[in-house]
């Protein structure tokens, strides 16, 4: 088989609530993937963002990001009028403002609970996904009450989760209960529509799991023994990468790290949840930061940089024997950027995973790179950069003038050209998949990224505005698809 598909962030998407969300926009989104030729649409974690507003760092790693709840689609349910919608205030089409959209969507919401009586299917849903749901209702309604502190920073009664004091917040607070309930159930229903519809238009759909759990989440705080806490909940030791050539320091990410050797006794049963959770939303995982699973690295928790950490053992290929056991066949992509050894390969290959090519990453003057397109096996997915990467077109412009002249010379282009050169070059790759994110199909530049590692405001925020020519280089897309025995039903597509 050989396919692609489009990286497109639901925040990205049309909307005129300052946010893509899944109403029509969504249907449209996946009309457009199926008229031009495209399998697949990949994006980011669907979780509920918090500090930051990455999707990588969420309060729960089951819950559904309610941002995403379409107001429109709350009108064709009867919970909110037209008229509701009418108090809604101008938010910008170019980019997500986080603030202005938090505000605005909770105060529709809150319209909506207020209209809503319980249904079968909401009580049926409740029912279903209470191992995780009550957690998390109960995580966000006592966080509210600490004025949205992290949970370590809680009173010792709640932060070390006592029952007399939990069973008071459940007695005292059971409608805050009822509407964190209520807007998850929201967001399932409306994601349900949106994977329905990706089905019968024949897309296939990548999510992503990250590798690490944020700290302040409903996970650490509901499960402290699956992680490595003291008796005060406290890391001991923490998440980062050790010093390298992009930095001296290495990077601090700060998360918690598993008890790996408790998750082994149980069946890595918050894992394998958190995988079955996932792939009912979606038909591939991407999974991030691959190579922990191997090794990873561990900072003791009062340094201030990662320069101190050491490598431990991951649980390696046990823990995807024990997943497969339990899900059956897991249709796993691996992250395996970075610094990564020959036994992080064998894990890859010996669970089937494909890696992942970044055609970005190829142009060093180096012919062993493995990112070169005549150095990728079939066994991976081509991109020609990720969520993390610039757009293609700015990275190009911000290169030298030596290296622009090797990329050109390679790509038989000129810099006039390089975009449509660059994506030719990726879906002419021996890779079964290619992944373009939707900024360099449009071939934007400068002040399109979607994300700078290590910055923690401004990103997450660009979006896909009705103003840019997605219609035609799309279609343009479509027939480079196709040359490159791509497309559904070509001469090259099994």
């Amino acid at each position: 088989m050989r396919a692609s598909g489009i990286f497109l962030h639901p925040t990205s998407l049309p909307s005129p609530y300052g946010i893509g969300d899944l109403s029509e926009s969504a249907l449209a989104w996946i009309d457009l993937l199926s008229s031009n030729q495209q399998l697949f649409w990949q994006f980011c974690p669907l979780g509920p963002t918090g500090y930051g507003d990455s999707p990588y760092q969420t309060f729960c790693s089951f819950a559904g990001n309610t941002l995403l709840v379409s107001p429109d689609e709350l009108v064709k349910d009867g919970l909110l009028s037209k008229a509701d919608l009418k108090s809604y205030p101008k938010l910008s089409d170019e980019h997500v403002e986080f603030g202005p959209v938090i505000t605005e969507k909770e105060k529709l919401l809150r319209k909506a609970f207020g209209k809503f009586t319980d249904t079968n299917d909401f009580i049926d849903f409740c029912n279903k996904e209470n191992w995780w749901l009550a957690d998390y209702a109960l995580f966000r309604v006592i966080k509210k009450l600490h004025k949205e502190r992290p949970w370590w920073e809680w009173e010792s009664a709640y932060k070390l989760r006592d029952a007399v004091a939990l069973e008071s917040v459940i007695s005292e607070h059971g409608q805050e209960l009822r509407y964190q309930k209520f807007i998850q159930y929201l967001f399932f229903k409306q994601w349900g529509k949106v994977r329905a519809y990706a089905k019968q238009k024949n897309v296939l759909i990548i999510g992503d799991i990250p590798f690490y759990t944020a700290y302040d989440s409903s996970d650490t705080w509901a499960q402290p023994s699956e992680f490595l806490f003291d008796t005060e909940a406290r890391p001991i030791s923490v998440a980062g990468v050790p010093p390298d050539y992009f930095s001296e320091t290495g990077q601090l990410w700060g998360n918690p790290l598993y008890r790996w050797d408790t998750m082994r006794e149980n069946g890595y049963a918050w894992w394998r949840g958190r995988i079955q959770k996932t792939l009912e939303l979606v038909d591939y995982i991407r999974i991030d930061h691959f190579r922990a699973f191997d090794s990873y690295w561990a900072v003791p928790a009062a340094s201030a940089t990662a320069i101190n950490g050491e490598w431990r053992k991951g649980p390696g290929l046990h823990f995807f024997q024990t997943i497969k056991e339990a899900l059956g066949e897991l249709p796993f992509i691996a992250e395996d950027l970075g610094d990564i050894t020959p036994d992080v390969t064998k894990l890859r290959e010996d669970i089937n995973a494909p890696g992942m090519k970044i055609l970005q990453f190829a142009f060093d003057a180096n012919p062993a790179n493995p990112y070169l397109p005549y150095n990728i096996t079939k066994d991976s997915v081509t991109y020609t950069g990720t969520h993390d990467n610039d757009t293609s077109q700015s990275w190009f412009s911000l290169l030298s003038e030596p290296y622009k002249k090797l990329i050109c010379d390679y790509l038989n282009c000129t810099e006039k050209n390089f975009a449509d050169a660059f994506l030719r070059c990726a879906l002419g790759s021996a890779s079964w998949l290619c992944i373009i994110p939707m900024q360099d199909i449009l071939g934007l530049g400068t002040g399109h990224r979607m994300n700078i590692p290590g910055v923690m405001w401004g990103n997450w925020q660009w979006r896909l505005t009705k103003a840019m020519p997605a219609k035609k280089k799309m279609e343009r897309f479509a027939e480079l698809t196709k040359i490159y025995g791509r497309a559904p039903g070509s001469g090259h597509c099994l």
